[in-house]
């Protein structure tokens, strides 16, 4: 692979490891810090996140595609996924479903406009022939990643509290931006359409 798929891909496998540690233990924190909290709440609270970036990410894609040139949709993939990953900071200090339900809407904002961007430059600079093998190595990764963080963040949780969970998550989130920062000069003004 070449160094911008490469870096897509490290980037994405920090970036939803990271969202991984919290995946099994999210009811957990709900019923734990949300006034009032429960299955049902953290369900809620799941489809908020899950329905707001499956509804925005198609508006997201088309203003991502309006806008001609890399720079752009890179710039874009940046902001979403630097703001994704101070987002779940919040956990730290929200109190009521409310506040869990907005947290969790901005956060799947978020998502919607760093998938695009990052599957379009991922696409535009896959190495032609290797598309199966590229799009596989990726999965792969990324795949592996969620599966050994949901046990790593069990453990943080179980032994180092919640806060450490949340703090690997921003960490692990803030990682994988500064991994692409420097695929920044291969971004093209304009793409070819």
């Amino acid at each position: 692979a070449n160094s911008i798929v490469r870096a897509l891909i490290v980037s994405d496998v920090l970036w939803i490891s990271g969202m991984g540690l919290l995946g099994p233990i999210f009811a957990l924190y709900v019923v734990d810090f949300i006034n009032g909290g429960n299955a049902e709440i953290a369900g809620i609270a799941a489809t908020v996140y899950l329905a707001t970036k499956s509804v925005m990410q198609i508006p997201a894609a088309t203003i991502i595609d309006r806008i001609r040139g890399e720079v752009d949709d890179y710039t874009i993939l940046l902001a979403a996924t630097a703001v994704g990953a101070f987002l779940p900071m919040l956990y730290l200090f929200i109190e009521t479903p409310i506040q869990l339900y907005a947290v969790q809407f901005c956060l799947g904002l978020a998502m919607a406009f760093a998938f695009p961007p990052f599957m379009a430059i991922f696409t535009r600079h896959i190495d032609k022939g290797r598309e199966g093998y590229e799009w596989g190595v990726y999965f792969t990764l990324v795949d592996m990643g969620s599966a050994i963080a949901a046990g790593v963040g069990g453990f943080l949780a179980a032994n180092y509290g919640f806060q450490s969970v949340v703090v690997g998550v921003s960490t692990l989130g803030l990682l994988g931006i500064f991994v692409i920062i420097p695929i920044r000069k291969y971004m093209r003004r304009a793409h070819i359409k």
